[in-house]
């Protein structure tokens, strides 16, 4: 409060605290509250396959393929797994603003989960589909805990995701682009030929892709992204099947199941998700 006309008075401002005084006013409940919050945004990776042997035996993997998004996910479960080639061999629990997911490998089409299988024939081809929101402070802990299972030597690393359309930057209006479409990028050290044009510049990869890309190069693992643009965000044919250049891929080619069993899985597919959308209509 002023004493006189005129003066000067400096109201009461926080600026100029360093973080350590900030950090001093935190109270034991504050702590408390973010210890919680913290340990509940962990994440557990359950793996089956450490249940009979070492759980420390890093497992030993020569292809990873990582489906990161409904429309990902569902490409792999029409044209790639079943469950006579295929065992369930790990699970992600996690939970943040957007998700929650649990330990059960009883999913419908429309839950939030992540799993792990392994191909029966060949123990060191590993798929996941990852169709929950990873948060980005989440986003470290599941590559640490994932392919810190993993052997890295020898392994080769692809991902599939999406992306809206709306988001490729391009010097044509993105109306004019036949949507939905693919486009690659790739770490230094993946050599293969790659199944669709290379992302132009100055486009960008964000969120779970990134990450795992990121991680790729960062340990000199050989790796691809082959992200679908697609104007659709629900679970589409369309953006299912814009996936299947990918076939022909060298690491999936070997996998791939006969096309019309797979027509059939995907229609069933759909409908099973349309049926359980529609009981919240």
């Amino acid at each position: 409060m002023a004493t006189f006309f005129g003066e000067v008075v400096v109201a009461p401002s926080r600026a100029g605290l360093d973080e350590e005084e900030e950090a001093r006013e935190e109270t034991p409940e504050d702590r408390e509250i973010r210890r919680e919050i913290e340990k509940k945004r962990e994440i557990d990776v359950l793996w089956t396959w450490r249940s009979g042997g070492c759980a420390e035996e890093p497992l030993v993997c020569s292809r990873f393929i990582v489906a990161i998004g409904r429309n990902a996910a569902a490409f792999l479960s029409s044209f790639i797994l079943d469950s006579v080639c295929w065992e369930v061999v790990g699970v992600v629990k996690l939970w943040n603003e957007w998700c929650r997911t649990s330990s059960t490998t009883n999913v419908l089409p429309t839950d939030s989960f992540c799993l792990f299988y392994r191909l029966i024939s060949d123990p060191t081809v590993l798929l996941c589909q990852c169709s929950c929101y990873v948060a980005e402070d989440q986003q470290f802990q599941w590559l640490e805990k994932v392919f810190g299972s993993m052997q890295k030597k020898g392994l080769q690393v692809t991902i599939l995701s999406t992306c809206p359309v709306a988001d490729y930057k391009t010097q044509e209006s993105t109306l004019t682009l036949v949507s939905p479409f693919l486009r690659a990028l790739k770490t230094k050290e993946f050599q293969e030929q790659v199944c669709c044009p290379l992302l132009e510049q100055p486009n960008i990869v964000r969120d779970l892709p990134a990450a795992v890309l990121s991680y790729c190069q960062v340990w000199q693992i050989p790796a691809v992204l082959y992200q679908c643009y697609t104007d659709v965000i629900k679970l589409d044919t369309v953006t299912i099947e814009a996936f299947k250049p990918l076939l022909s891929s060298k690491v999936l080619k070997s996998l791939a199941k006969d096309a019309s069993e797979s027509t059939k899985i995907l229609k069933k597919f759909l409908t099973t998700s349309e049926t359980h959308n529609n009981i919240y209509i």
